[in-house]
């Protein structure tokens, strides 16, 4: 029943099954008594009606004894099958909570180039729909497997004991079963694989879409998305009726060769009778266990489609955690940061055939406040990337204070950065969790004061439960998201400081403000500030100016402009309108 890639697929499957071995114990217990419980039950009845058949010889007592067997065996069968399927459900639950937990480690150490690459709606796809596909395929599985396997063997036990050549034609003629169900399912293995790519790259568009509704809105773009879904839509369908149909083909088609193997052992048992050698009770009785011995194999030909579906799921889960981490992280720590930065021949691309910053120097004094200004797309954030660690270099060396950014953690890294992005980002929680999301142990006084000094401590009082009041992308605008995210900072107070257009989404009574308070912030601390607005970054101590990767000038506000340069043509275009 497996593609190409699920033999891979379920050895990994089965290394998550490998911690829940006292569960798999149960489970193939249970199913063992509950099968032959069923299979014995009917040979219970027969006896019944062996202790009835003669006319005025009825034996109430041996049949009232068989009865009382059959009603405890029922109820013990009954509390066996009911235990059975909280067991399944606590096997299949566990495998599938572990696999999505190590997803989301996963996505932990991944480097940003994997996030970047790919669609946050398929990763989230991964990891949630992925998964619950996973569950109700495995939840099928072991319902229908360990039972039907247990079925198998035991059905043949007892036709072995009533007729071996009967049974051997049989076990002979069962791999054509087999045979026709692997034909199918090689097949739709692949289809259900690209059903599943499509609904990654549907979850995205939908992500896309409704995470930028307002973008889509203003630019009259609902037209054009609706047809980008309509045909993601429609190779989704197509791609699902293919799996599909395909899929179900398995059931009827083993049917038949089932039928096949029913018939031959009706034929070669009436040769038998006429032989003498079988009973015609004994015929009866090895087609009802010749027929309990199919049944599982169609039974588990009938959820093929879920299986399948299931291991193409796994499949995709799975690249996501067969990839490879970001680079070791080394043991290092930093310490008692001053902020001095520098960096040696760094060369840098995103994409190899594509060098974007080559032989790169830069150094920093400690509480130097730079600038970092140029065109789109000169390097500016990249920068910054290589700095915090979320890209590394292809050659050269960044230090801080003498120490290389590569011996020591990220983690140590990072702790002595504060960061506010133009991209503002909450978590859905309390207010007072995202200001204390950097230090979790902050006190309440020391939260009030970091929101009095970033000015958003006004409208924090208005919300119906100030600090405790629970926000969600809708709940505020984006300029108070903005001055949350820059209470974040105020409140950690980290030793180096990188504002990239910190103050874009406020307004400039605020943000004057909002600059008095950076200033004090700021003061003895390295600070990095990427702006594109020129006026707010004159009081800078040095102004580094970019262009194609490179600094192609440095220096303050005043001398910049007096050497007339490509900063000087920058800065009085804003004001003159002149496009560089």
């Amino acid at each position: 029943m497996n593609g190409t890639k699920s033999p891979s697929t379920i050895s990994k499957l089965l290394k998550f099954l490998g911690r829940y071995k006292l569960l798999l114990l149960v489970s193939l217990l249970l199913s063992a008594v509950t099968v032959v419980l069923q299979l014995y039950i009917p040979v219970l009845y027969g006896k019944c009606i062996d202790y009835a058949v003669k006319k005025g010889d009825v034996n109430f007592d041996a049949m009232h004894f068989e009865i009382h067997k059959i009603l405890i065996l029922l109820a013990v069968a009954g509390i066996g099958t009911w235990v059975l399927g909280i067991v399944n459900n606590r096997l299949t639950y566990g495998i599938v909570r572990s696999i999505r937990a190590k997803a989301i480690r996963k996505i932990q150490f991944l480097p940003l180039s994997y996030l970047d690459k790919k669609g946050v709606g398929d990763i989230v796809s991964r990891v949630i729909t992925d998964t619950d596909q996973l569950t109700d395929g495995l939840l099928l599985g072991f319902t229908q497997l360990f039972s039907g396997i247990v079925t198998i063997v035991v059905t043949l036990i007892i036709m072995l004991k009533m007729d071996p050549w009967i049974t051997l034609v049989v076990i002979l003629l069962t791999p054509l079963s087999f045979f026709v169900s692997k034909f199918i399912a090689t097949g739709t293995y692949k289809m259900f694989k690209l059903q599943n790519e499509i609904r990654g790259e549907q979850t995205a568009l939908v992500e896309e879409m409704v995470g930028g509704a307002r973008i889509v809105h203003a630019f009259g773009y609902e037209k054009r998305a609706k047809e980008r879904f309509g045909e993601n839509n429609e190779r989704l369908q197509k791609a699902s009726e293919k799996a599909v149909f395909y899929s179900s083909l398995t059931n009827p088609s083993t049917r038949a060769v089932n039928s096949v193997i029913y018939a031959c052992v009706a034929l070669m048992g009436a040769y038998m009778i006429l032989k003498g050698n079988l009973t015609v009770g004994g015929l009866s009785l090895l087609l009802a266990y010749a027929n309990q011995y199919m049944k599982p194999f169609t039974d588990i030909s009938g959820v093929i489609t879920e299986l399948q579906n299931a291991l193409s799921c796994a499949a995709r889960v799975f690249d996501l955690l067969d990839e490879p981490n970001q680079s070791a992280d080394a043991m290092g720590t930093l310490s008692n940061v001053a902020g001095r930065t520098d960096a040696q021949g760094v060369h840098f691309s995103y994409v190899k055939e594509k060098p974007l910053i080559e032989d790169f120097n830069l150094h920093i004094k400690e509480g130097t406040h730079v600038a970092i200004v140029g065109p789109t797309g000169c390097g500016k954030t990249t920068l910054i990337n290589l700095l915090m660690r979320f890209y590394d270099v292809d050659e050269g060396s960044i230090s801080i204070d003498g120490t290389s950014i590569y011996d020591v953690s990220r983690k140590s890294l990072r702790q002595n950065y504060g960061m506010v992005l133009q991209e503002t980002w909450l978590k859905n929680a309390s207010v007072r969790e995202n200001i204390a999301f950097g230090r979790p142990d902050a006190t309440e006084e020391e939260i009030i004061k970091a929101a009095k000094e970033a000015h958003s401590y006004g409208f924090i009082k208005r919300l119906p439960q100030g600090l405790d009041t629970v926000i969600d992308d809708s709940s505020l605008s984006q300029g108070e998201k903005q001055l949350l995210c820059i209470t974040r900072v105020m409140l950690t107070l980290p030793p180096m400081l990188i504002l990239d257009e910190a103050t874009s989404s406020i307004d400039t009574r605020t943000e004057l403000k909002i600059q008095r308070a950076f200033e004090k912030m700021m003061y003895g601390r390295t600070t990095f500030i990427v702006a594109h607005r020129l006026s707010t970054i004159r009081s800078a101590d040095l102004i580094l100016v970019m262009k194609d990767g490179n600094i192609i000038e440095q220096g303050n506000h005043d001398e910049l402009l007096k050497e007339g340069g490509f900063y000087s043509e920058l800065y009085y275009s804003q004001f003159a309108g002149v496009e560089i």
